[in-house]
């Protein structure tokens, strides 16, 4: 899942065993990156397991938790953005709250769920 204010970057699905980092985009929406490919968004699949590290001293202290953190990435449904995760304690925080520069490597990779098939049919019209 990318979130809608990504989808006007070019972007590509998550793999296992590749390192990410959190980017601020022009559009100013954080989403994942490959370090040094900052014009290509990373999409993960929901229930997708990460590790991050780097996480901001500010958050650490705020979610009480350590510089490394495994964590789900998740839809959060509240607000304009979507992109998320859910730490182990079941708290949810939006990209945007990470931040960039906050490194994340996938230990698990999921299948993207399939567009609706109205998307895919007005797609294939243009």
């Amino acid at each position: 899942m990318c979130d809608y204010s990504l989808e006007m970057y070019r972007s590509r699905p998550a793999r296992a065993g590749e390192r990410y980092e959190t980017h601020r985009f022009a559009s100013g929406s954080i989403g994942f990156v490959s370090p040094g490919a900052t014009d290509v968004a990373i999409c993960m699949a929901c229930d997708t397991r990460l590790k991050l590290e780097r996480i901001p001293i500010q958050l650490q202290e705020v979610l009480g938790i350590s510089e490394t953190a495994e964590v789900t990435f998740a839809r959060v449904d509240a607000g304009p953005h979507h992109d998320g995760l859910r730490l182990a304690n079941g708290t949810e925080l939006t990209l945007q709250r990470l931040g960039p520069g906050v490194s994340a490597y996938l230990l698990e990779e999921l299948p993207l769920r399939a567009a609706p098939a109205k998307t895919r049919e007005l797609a294939e019209v243009d």
